[in-house]
């Protein structure tokens, strides 16, 4: 088992590298989505949004190069990390796939495209979320221990998503008004399967994961929009869509104990022995949805201890990461809250 980081867009530099490095991490999980950079959002912390979402998509034209890419992961292997995968596409470039438009097959040719480049420069995982809504319902404040700045869920959102808008954000700005039609969930399943066949073959002779991350948070709707797995037998199902190898998970080991249904040990067995995780988010919780709070990743309801031992029984030999963490009250809060948590797995693992 490998440790690593998460970093947005904003971080992807020599001194996040090298921080990374200093915590005990050897691998990087890598955001090309800039949630931040036409928002409100704190840049320390998660974006949390609100109805206005987290801000604006990027441009429809503008894939991810094979040059930025391979410019990225030199950057990141001279840092003495391994790049191990790039986390969620661009809003820009697939939300007709999401939504069914008029511009799906083009987009999906594009994802094609992306997927080959990833292949290219031997980034092995690409991890998505297939979701209309995306991450939305989330509140923030001084919840964790210490009273240290977190988020969590007092309810659900149930404010239309506007056209124009997928995934909480914006990739018209010139939507004309209204709001996105509601579907059913086994119309989300139906498109979710089109994904998957046009795009896993494809993986497949890339050399490249497709991991899909369960539904944040995880309530049956969000924004009057279906969510597809949020119990974790729904992970079931979509790995039975398709029994391609690349048909993989991105194992948030917080949205699943955030779960109303199945036992979270159980859950991390069951995975992990049919060898479906791509890679781990590590985030603890205390709660339930649509009621949680995040915690530090030694003081939740979670026993992450325990977690990590069912991973290392089953020969999980993949990254773990540390997803979320609280903000502690010091000049860098995200760097505090995150050297904490990679300290604490480390610790663990040196157990095993």
């Amino acid at each position: 088992m490998k440790i690593g980081l998460g970093l947005y867009r904003h971080q992807l530099d020599r001194a996040h590298f090298d921080f990374a490095r200093q915590c005990g991490a050897t691998h990087l999980v890598v955001h090309l989505v800039d949630y931040f950079g036409h928002s409100d959002n704190p840049r320390d912390n998660q974006p949390t949004g609100g109805a206005g979402g987290w801000g604006r998509a990027g441009q429809a034209s503008q894939l991810w190069t094979v040059e930025e890419l391979r410019s990225l992961k030199q950057e990141i292997n001279a840092a003495g990390l391994e790049l191990e995968a790039i986390e969620n596409f661009d809003p820009a470039h697939w939300y007709d796939v999401l939504l069914d438009g008029p511009r799906k097959q083009q987009q999906l040719e594009n994802l094609k495209t992306i997927v080959r480049r990833l292949g290219q420069v031997s980034i092995p995982v690409l991890g998505y979320n297939f979701s209309i809504a995306g991450v939305a319902s989330r509140v923030t404040g001084p919840f964790a221990r210490g009273h240290a700045m977190s988020v969590g869920m007092d309810g659900v959102d149930e404010t239309p998503v506007p056209l124009g808008m997928v995934w909480n954000m914006v990739y018209d700005a010139d939507a004309p008004a209204g709001t996105l039609p509601e579907i059913s969930h086994e119309e989300l399943w139906r498109r979710l399967g089109g994904f998957l066949k046009a795009l896993l073959p494809v993986a497949e002779e890339a050399g490249v994961k497709l991991a899909a991350h369960p539904d944040d948070p995880p309530v049956p709707r969000v924004r009057r929009q279906p969510r597809l797995v949020y119990q974790p037998d729904m992970y079931q199902r979509l790995i039975d869509l398709n029994p391609s190898p690349a048909n993989m998970l991105e194992f948030c080991v917080g949205t699943l104990a955030e779960m109303t249904e199945g036992d979270l040990y159980e859950v991390v067995e069951r995975y992990s022995r049919q060898g479906r995780i791509a890679y781990v988010h590590l985030r603890n919780i205390t709660g339930q949805a649509p009621h949680y709070r995040e915690t530090f990743i030694d003081d939740g309801d979670v026993d992450m201890t325990r977690v990590l031992s069912i991973l290392a029984r089953n020969d999980f030999d993949g990254v773990v990461i540390p997803d979320h963490t609280p903000q502690m009250s010091c000049a860098a809060p995200w760097h505090a809250g995150m050297a904490h948590a990679l300290g604490f797995i480390q610790g663990v693992l040196k157990r095993q």
